[in-house]
């Protein structure tokens, strides 16, 4: 129950403290930008099944992969656009937030290597 009130609180709430801290002006206009990028998660769709409660986002899913992360990264970091760039930030927090919930996952297994979690196995 906490682990699920934590990570929404994160994807949903905690964003308009990143859209605040971004720009004070325009924040609630940045924080429905990083709403948007929620959409990330769409990449759940092509899933089977879509949804498993035991399963770690990171390293499953397409745009969860280890393969376009750091690009999420990087251009938080490089992109000189403000608005790409708080897209970029909004993805990279997207994926730090299922990260810490792919850890409290693995801190809850007993019997499961962290591969287990990580590619759901």
């Amino acid at each position: 129950m906490l682990q699920t009130v934590v990570h929404y609180f994160l994807h949903f709430i905690f964003i308009g403290a990143i859209a605040y801290w971004y720009d004070k002006k325009n924040w609630k206009k940045y924080w429905l930008i990083l709403l948007v990028t929620m959409l990330v998660d769409l990449d759940h769709l092509l899933a089977t099944p879509i949804f498993h409660p035991g399963r770690c986002s990171i390293g499953f899913h397409v745009l969860h992969s280890e393969f376009v992360i750091p690009l999420y990264f990087l251009g938080a970091v490089f992109v000189k656009h403000k608005i790409i760039r708080l897209v970029m930030i909004g993805l990279a927090f997207h994926m730090i937030t299922d990260f810490i919930d792919c850890l409290w996952m693995f801190s809850k297994c007993a019997n499961c290597s962290a591969a287990e979690i990580f590619q759901g196995i």
